[in-house]
């Protein structure tokens, strides 16, 4: 009768053991998705769409090139 009872005992300490384990798993994980969850919304709030980033650097490429080309067109031009 003993041997039952102490069997339970140890049983029911190892599962709840088991079970804490788990749930502290778990809040621990749900916790950490939730803070990247917002650190990502944070972010993204930030940056600009892809879309408009690649007109800001067209439009700065675009402006760079004009520069060049009228840099070169004034090294062409012979001295007067």
């Amino acid at each position: 009768m003993k041997t039952a009872v102490l069997l339970s005992v140890g049983l029911g300490l190892f599962a709840g053991c088991i079970y804490g384990d788990e749930l502290r798993r778990r809040k621990n994980a749900e916790r950490n998705a939730g803070d990247l969850m917002r650190m990502l919304e944070k972010v993204t709030m930030k940056t600009p769409p892809p879309e408009a980033q690649l007109k800001k650097m067209a439009i700065v490429l675009n402006d760079a090139h004009k520069r060049i080309i009228a840099v070169s067109k004034t090294l062409q031009k012979p001295a007067s």
